[in-house]
């Protein structure tokens, strides 16, 4: 399998994404690739590779791989370097992606942090789903509740956001005690069969959060999309931050901006940087992998370089 790639980043989020509208890819190689792609001592180095698809109705999606080889059903800073990618395919700067078999409403948006090209994605969110497999509050939702089996005075909030997600506020970040939650989390298959995200979140000012998680199937990552949409939706839920106001989320790989709102449902979009860094070429037979870098975007790494120094 020879394609060509784009390296690209979503709040430090780095992924491989391969334009499968333009190439043909072979599916049966996909996990062996991602594992191969991932790789930073052999491969390339990324957090995933991200798939640009075509569905038979129409729509463009996306497709995701983690390090390990799983396929994730979405993953946020993924959604929004696909985004970039599919926009030279529609007539419009707002359209649709699909991820994990759901839509989402996606757009270009004028730049928020410097010169930097910026796409946001709505997400719904939903407090329950089948990847909880314990007991909800009193109320049916579980928002700011004890998981005994995981930690004994963590309060979590659930929630579902196309993946499985629980977040625990917290007055300072403790990376041996996420990376212990994580690794506990891998044995309650009973509560968390599929798996779940696992953050950790700093009020630090008013709307404003830094998150730091723990992705199944990569481990703790410097950004996760889909943790920080979650995190500012759970802080919103528990009134520490505002609906329908600007949540500025940092994390240790960048910066994004969360709008949360329950009008019409409970959704947040999600808003951040899609930064292409190079392009090249891949060969993967399912053992042997080699890959060739034809050109960089040394402009628009500058410019997120520059954003982090000065945040």
């Amino acid at each position: 399998m020879k394609v060509e790639y784009i390296k690209c980043h979503g709040s430090g989020n780095e992924f491989v994404m391969i334009d499968t509208v333009a190439q043909e890819v072979d599916n049966s190689l996909l996990s062996a690739l991602s594992v191969a792609v991932c790789d930073r001592s052999s491969g390339i180095g990324a957090d995933g590779i991200l798939l640009l698809v075509k569905s038979n109705g129409g729509l463009y999606g996306m497709r995701m791989f983690n390090p390990d080889g799983s396929e994730a059903e979405m993953c946020g800073n993924g959604i929004r370097c696909i985004a970039r990618l599919a926009e030279q395919y529609t007539a419009s700067q707002h359209f649709d992606l699909t991820s994990g078999g759901k839509i989402y409403p996606t757009a270009r948006y004028a730049p928020v942090f410097g010169d930097i090209p910026t796409y946001g994605v709505e997400i719904g969110v939903k407090l329950w789903s089948e990847d909880f497999n314990f007991a909800p509050s009193e109320g049916g939702d579980f928002i700011g509740g004890v998981i005994e089996q995981l930690h004994p005075t963590l309060r979590w909030t659930t929630i579902s956001v196309g993946n499985p997600h629980i977040v625990a506020v917290v007055e300072c970040t403790d990376l041996e005690l996420l990376n212990g939650l994580g690794e506990r989390v891998k044995g309650l298959k009973d509560i968390f069969p599929n798996g779940v995200n696992i953050s950790l979140v700093e009020l630090r000012a008013e709307n404003h959060i830094f998150v730091t998680t723990f992705e199944r199937g990569a481990g703790i990552t410097p950004s996760c999309g889909t943790a920080m949409t979650s995190s500012a939706t759970a802080m919103a839920l528990q009134g520490l931050c505002s609906y329908d106001s600007d949540i500025v989320v940092e994390n240790r790989g960048g910066a994004v901006r969360c709008i949360c709102s329950n009008k019409s449902g409970l959704k947040t979009t999600l808003i951040g940087n899609a930064t292409y860094t190079e392009q090249g070429e891949l060969d993967f037979d399912g053992k042997t992998f080699a890959f060739r870098t034809v050109s960089t975007f040394s402009d628009e790494v500058e410019a997120w370089s520059e954003f982090l120094r000065c945040r």
